[in-house]
């Protein structure tokens, strides 16, 4: 299971921290990712961090300004958003998927970001 929470409300060029808490089993090594959709636009990946590793990937679109990260005695995967602009505005999901799979396979119940100009 997993739980998001953090969005809320913030002007350009702002800040915000998404959480994600992960409870129940996981597998030995997996990844945590982050998502968003904005309203009517299809949902797009944007960060992801390998848990055994830390490596971490971003999509162009918010490379240098967001920063995943993760707590392993905490099993929480944290997305730091820096300089946020009106269009990262978004429904923002955590998820998890293992890395012997192709497919995220448990997704959180999303947090909204709104990014005023």
């Amino acid at each position: 299971q997993l739980q998001a929470y953090g969005g809320g409300l913030v002007q350009a060029g702002g800040s915000l921290r998404l959480s994600c808490a992960a409870s129940g089993r996981t597998f030995s090594d997996y990844f945590m990712g982050w998502f968003r959709q904005a309203p009517g636009k299809e949902r797009e990946f944007v960060s992801r961090i390998q848990w055994s590793t830390g490596f971490t990937y971003y999509s162009d679109s918010v490379k240098g300004r967001f920063t995943i990260s993760r707590d392993s005695a905490k099993s929480t995967v944290y997305l730091q958003m820096n300089s946020l602009k009106p269009e990262d505005t978004a429904v923002y999901y955590c998820a998890h998927k293992s890395v012997f799979t192709t497919s995220y396979d448990y997704w959180g119940q999303g947090t909204q970001v709104t990014v005023s100009s």
